[in-house]
């Protein structure tokens, strides 16, 4: 490599997490165009925060450095964050009465913010109105996981109330849990059906559970009012049970919608580390925990092919842009989509209204715009939407 800058074109800022688009690898061009290095191998590492992430398939080993002045002409390279965004941009203020507590019945009746980012106009539907915005040919995607019931409310040797939120199933009848009052809980304990195995830091632990999980949904905890029917909180579509929480962009379907939209599914299992709060002060800071999911081949071929492709929930858009990046059909995924995330197969985007400081908002930002999410936010507060996993949905068009 030259050992003059002025030699190489300038990316700033690359403090940028980048994802493979396929089997083609990157060049390093001068300014004149001329290429110095060319390698075709499938690029399968991510450069986050000037860090470059862990050898894969012999690419080689992994280093720490500063990318100031670095030139790299991606010819298969996508930008997918922007470090410096900062957490307080995902704040808002929502007036607490608009938080819903029970669902719509039935729950097609939800209300539908549609924003078309072509245009810029903003229209009030209901989401039984949802085919009629989508254009001919598009493809709808669906995340079929179905909640388990996770929330086990259990008693300590001691008779001091315990409570076990079950995550995912490691193996067999090994499950990571978060348990509470973790202080007090200690290895080998025994909680009714649950045995304590290990604390793994942060209220987390690996437990032994006793036959099949068998407590009530997992309902978020701004969600204060009882749940009459544990049904409602699980999708129409639910099938591959292992979810500690619902993909709320798809409650809104009744089975008469479903089948005149013939979906296509795949599933992503959804781990509470999703609605995380965002507590570091750089959006790109945070760290998102990887969650369990699949494609159907077939589903895949379809998807792939389709014109148009419509996401039903940010976990959808997690599974089809993870697998568009040459990631295998069944796997795990921590992708983070950030505002500077280039959309590969997600052109349009149904999702709820989601909380301040949370990766969901930050996905809906880099597919809306920052300044543009602002505005249907206000929007939505000023119009009375209902917001969170019961709340009304938008689709971004």
């Amino acid at each position: 490599m030259s050992r003059h800058r002025k030699d190489f074109f300038t990316q700033t800022p690359l403090e940028s997490r980048i994802e493979p688009l396929g089997n083609a690898g990157f060049e390093l061009r001068s300014r004149d165009g001329k290429c110095l290095q060319a390698r075709t191998r499938t690029l399968e590492k991510r450069f986050q925060g000037g860090v470059v992430g862990p050898p894969v398939a012999g690419v080689g080993e992994a280093h720490t450095c500063s990318f100031d002045g670095v030139a790299i002409h991606g010819r298969s390279l996508t930008f997918v964050s922007d470090v410096g965004m900062k957490a307080s941009e995902l704040d808002y203020e929502l007036p607490p009465e608009l938080i819903a507590q029970h669902p719509v019945e039935p729950r097609d009746r939800s209300r539908l913010l549609v924003y078309d980012r072509q245009t810029e106009q903003i229209r009030h539907a209901r989401f039984r109105d949802l085919p009629g915005f989508l254009p001919d040919g598009s493809v709808v995607v669906v995340n079929d996981t179905r909640v388990i019931p996770a929330r086990l409310r259990l008693r300590r040797p001691s008779g001091g109330e315990a409570e076990i939120l079950l995550l995912e199933q490691l193996e067999g009848d090994v499950w990571e849990a978060l348990a509470r009052p973790s202080r007090r809980l200690r290895a080998g304990m025994s909680l009714g059906p649950v045995e304590l195995i290990e604390s793994l830091g942060e209220g987390r632990w690996r437990v032994r559970l006793e036959g099949e999980p068998a407590g009530e949904p997992p309902l978020p905890p701004y969600i204060t009012e009882p749940l009459a029917d544990p049904a409602r909180y699980q999708t129409v579509y639910a099938d591959e049970a292992g979810s500690a929480a619902a993909p709320t962009a798809g409650l809104h379907f009744t089975p008469d919608l479903l089948e005149q939209m013939g979906p296509q599914r795949v599933t992503l299992h959804v781990g509470l580390d999703t609605f995380r709060p965002i507590t570091a002060e750089s959006v790109a800071d945070h760290e998102l925990h990887s969650e369990r999911y699949e494609v159907r081949e077939a589903a895949w071929e379809r998807i792939a092919r389709a014109p148009h492709v419509t996401a039903v929930g940010t976990t959808s858009v997690r599974v089809l842009e993870s697998v568009a990046r040459g990631a295998p059909l069944a796997g795990r995924t921590g992708l983070f989509v950030m505002p500077g995330f280039e959309f590969l197969r997600t052109n349009a985007l149904v999702t709820n209204f989601h909380l301040p400081r949370s990766s969901l908002l930050a996905l809906v930002m880099a597919f809306a715009g920052v300044e543009e999410t602002r505005r249907l936010y206000g929007v939505a507060i000023e119009e009375r939407y209902r917001f969170y996993s019961f709340g009304d949905a938008m689709l971004i068009l």
